[in-house]
């Protein structure tokens, strides 16, 4: 059939072109530079929505024992290829409010860019230019864990990332203790999502927060932003910012004692 053609195209060409966004040389060290104040040797890591594995990578270099999340059976391939180390354990699951399982809509042409969050994935191709060509062709149930009983299993990480596309705010909601650090994704159009982040991690603990715009590898912000002054930031629309990632911090944290130093 000509659609099933096309569609195995779009899937290989969207994957290539993920491989060479994620795995392009030099990125590596970026990234291990980006991560080093939050991972020591011996430290846990998780990665929730690992994608290709790049940055699963850089946690196991850093010397981190890396539990990652991946539903996608694909993208979980191309991540074992790239990232094949015995402190690294790849789950085929996807994380939530809640246990249970959960549709993701996987879209072939940006596999990186399923998604499990409906309202999220219906509203934001009006919302931001970027992804008004994304189509998710293509529906999976997966298995659900919460953030919690991960913690659980493997221990208390010394960071979690997460990019799941719109989910995040969901993600956090199955996390019930302060961790030290964590960062999770924010677009433009959607940035009620980070909001809701900032507030359920306010909820936990007293943290500080930072930005890192697109695929750079350094914080936009001199000193560490408490609350208030990032949900501000969002609400008055991210400096334009078309998507990053919002870390946060403890106030314990040696980043932000280093900021009041």
């Amino acid at each position: 059939m000509p659609s099933l053609y096309f569609q195995r195209l779009r899937s290989a060409s969207g994957l290539a072109r993920s491989l060479f966004i994620y795995w392009r040389p030099g990125r590596q060290r970026g990234l291990q530079r980006l991560y080093r104040p939050f991972i020591q040797p011996g430290a846990i890591a998780f990665d929730i929505g690992a994608h290709l594995g790049d940055r699963s990578a850089a946690f196991q270099r850093l010397g981190a024992t890396v539990v990652a999340l991946e539903p996608q059976p694909n993208l979980a391939k191309w991540f074992r290829r790239m990232v094949n180390k015995p402190n690294v354990t790849l789950l085929p699951l996807a994380a939530g409010p809640s246990p249970g399982f959960a549709e993701i809509a996987i879209s072939s042409g940006n596999p990186t860019l399923s998604t499990l969050a409906t309202d999220w994935r219906e509203q934001i191709g009006e919302r931001n230019a970027g992804f008004s060509h994304v189509r998710w062709e293509q529906r999976l149930r997966v298995p659900v864990i919460t953030l919690d009983r991960l913690i659980d299993e493997y221990g208390e990480p010394s960071f979690i990332k997460v990019d799941v596309e719109g989910f995040e705010a969901d993600v956090l909601a199955g996390l019930s203790c302060p961790v030290a650090a964590l960062s999770v994704e924010f677009v433009a159009g959607a940035l009620d999502v980070g909001r809701a982040c900032v507030e359920h991690l306010s909820a936990l603990g007293d943290y500080r927060y930072n930005v890192v715009v697109g695929e750079q590898r350094h914080f936009q912000w001199s000193e560490w932003q408490p609350p208030q002054a990032t949900i501000q930031w969002l609400a008055d629309g991210a400096n334009d910012v078309p998507s990053g990632d919002l870390y946060a911090c403890r106030a314990d944290h040696p980043l932000v004692l280093n900021d009041v130093k």
